[in-house]
């Protein structure tokens, strides 16, 4: 989803689940091309100081596209090798409700929680329309779900959880990202569905740049 799309998608109702077939995998990595199936930055950013590959999906709970897109991507990231690193940065291109989400994400992992709530808040939003941009409601949201309120309200407002969100912002500046879901390889690169064509097809080539910034081409 495009920046522009936000103000008449909000709490769009998810399109079907994209899936990963074992055959796109396969296809020749020859066929990509920079400009068209992926972006290469002009000014590389920092990398992991642990030598390792970082792939980061920028998303917001908030989009349609990444609802649809989380489990291929799930599984996918499931197996990837072990010299890649995988992280998930949540987005803000506006105020609200996009902070709020940030906030949501970043507390529930400063908490442990986000392999246990990711999918949940996703569920929240496109099958139960909740809109999850108060505290309120997201404490009562995750109290349901088994979550200490007075933990989750702490680590909501606490500062750790303030710095990511400025350490998202920055992030997402560096990559320029204008959409969600995209995905960021090694601070080099970044693809999307509608650089790469289909959501499958976003893995396949970030298949491909991850090959690429281990090659260091």
């Amino acid at each position: 989803m495009k920046r522009r799309e936000f103000s008449t998608h909000l709490m769009a109702t998810a399109v079907g689940a994209a899936t990963l077939s074992a055959g796109g995998v396969a296809r020749a990595q020859g066929e990509f091309v920079e400009g068209t199936h992926y972006v290469k930055l002009s000014q590389p950013g920092p990398v992991p100081a642990d030598g390792k590959i970082e792939v980061v999906e920028f998303f917001w709970y908030g989009c349609p596209h990444c609802h649809a897109f989380e489990p291929a991507l799930d599984a996918w990231q499931k197996k990837l090798p072990a010299d890649v690193a995988f992280r998930r940065v949540p987005v803000a291109f506006r105020e609200e409700p996009f902070v709020a989400h940030q906030r949501l994400f970043y507390a529930l992992d400063a908490m442990g929680l986000v392999d246990a709530m990711h999918r949940k808040v996703f569920s929240a939003i496109f099958l139960d329309r909740l809109r999850l941009d108060k505290l309120p409601e997201i404490v009562a949201f995750v109290t349901r779900n088994g979550v200490d309120g007075a933990k989750f309200s702490e680590a909501f407002n606490s500062f750790s959880v303030q710095t990511k969100v400025r350490q998202a912002k920055q992030l997402a500046e560096l990559y320029r990202i204008d959409g969600v879901p995209t995905l960021g390889v090694q601070a080099r690169f970044y693809t999307s569905g509608s650089l790469a064509g289909t959501p499958e097809r976003t893995l396949v080539v970030a298949d491909y740049l991850i090959g690429r910034s281990r090659k260091k081409v």
